[in-house]
Parts: C-alpha cells; structure tokens; sequence
C-alpha cells in the first residue's frame, strides 16, 4: 500500500498499523525480546532539520543491541523492509524512520562532524573528497551539512550501494584525461 505525496491521516494510520503486524510477526518468529512504538506525526526536536519522518518507530528492550551491531544494519533492514512494503518509492523514504537508542541521531550528528572534517580538507588540499558508500538517507544529511558553503560543491557518484558523496573545491575541473583521486575516510 503506497500513499501519496500528501498522505491524509488515515493513510498514515494504514501504514502504521502494517508496520505494526510486521514487526509483531518479526518479534514474535524471531523470538526477539523488545518493544516499539510507532508514533504517528511525532513532535521532533526544533533543532533536526535533516529528517522530519511523519511515521516514527522507536524500540527499546534487551534485544535492542542486536539491532545496533555492525553499524545499526538489523535497524535499516527492517526499516528497508517497512518501506518495501508499504511501497513508498525511493523519494518518499524519509516519511518513515526507524531508531533505538536515539541512533539515528548520533549518526546524524556523526554525518556532520565526517563533512565538517572533509570541508576542511578539501580546503586544505584543493582535491576531492569521496566518502565511502553510504544510504540514500545519509548522503543527503552530508549534502545539506555542505549546502551552505558557497566554496564547495557536493555530488553523489557511483551506483547503487558503491554510491558515495564527493566533495569539490566550487571550481575544481579535473585534468583532462585523468580521473579525479579517490580518497576514503
């Protein structure tokens, strides 16, 4: 079930209450010991521009590390899953979000430390910056952390999951023929 671009409240109710049968079966087969709320149009902090989901589910429990190992990966795949099933196209990702132990904000914060620190190096060096691979979501926090420095230009590259941010001095040009450098964080 996909809602529109301007879902009413009881498409938004709908959607909830599918991710809410989701994740009971997926606690229960699991045998999984956490809880979640699901928060339909949550009050969200002044100060978190970056992300505004209309549909948040939070969790919390003993189980809860299981969801934060290898980066908060159990966390996205389940979130992924939601998505792919109420087939919210790509575009639309952002209208739901899953967190446990206020993850997804510390990463947020952690995206904007990681462009802050590559600004400066671009600055320093006049060469691009790649990120290494990151989410859709992700990329587009290192996008607006960038967007107010008139001095730099940021792009997503590659395809896939090898797409990543690149950071540019505003007017780089590479030398003709030759590929610009690829650095890692």
């Amino acid at each position: 079930m996909a809602y529109s671009q301007e879902p009413n409240p009881m498409d938004k109710l709908a959607a909830a209450n599918k991710i809410n049968e989701f994740l009971q079966s997926v606690v229960t087969l699991g045998g999984l010991r956490f809880k979640y709320r699901i928060t339909v149009d949550p009050p969200l902090p002044e100060n978190r521009d970056w992300e505004r989901p209309e549909i948040l589910v939070e969790f919390a429990g003993p189980d809860s590390a299981l969801l934060l190992d290898r980066g908060g990966e159990l966390l996205r795949a389940l979130e992924l899953l939601a998505l792919e099933m109420l087939r919210l196209p790509s575009g639309e990702h952002e209208k739901i979000s899953f967190d446990c132990q206020n993850h997804r904000s510390m990463r947020i914060e952690e995206l904007r430390m990681a462009a802050s620190v590559a600004a400066e190096k671009v600055r320093k060096t006049g060469s691009p910056y790649y990120f290494a691979p990151m989410s859709s979501r992700e990329r587009r926090i290192v996008h607006l952390a960038l967007r107010d420095h008139a001095d730099l230009r940021t792009e997503s590259d590659g395809e896939g999951p090898r797409r990543c941010v690149v950071v540019y001095p505003a007017d780089f040009k590479p030398a003709p023929g030759k590929p610009a450098p690829k650095t890692l964080p």
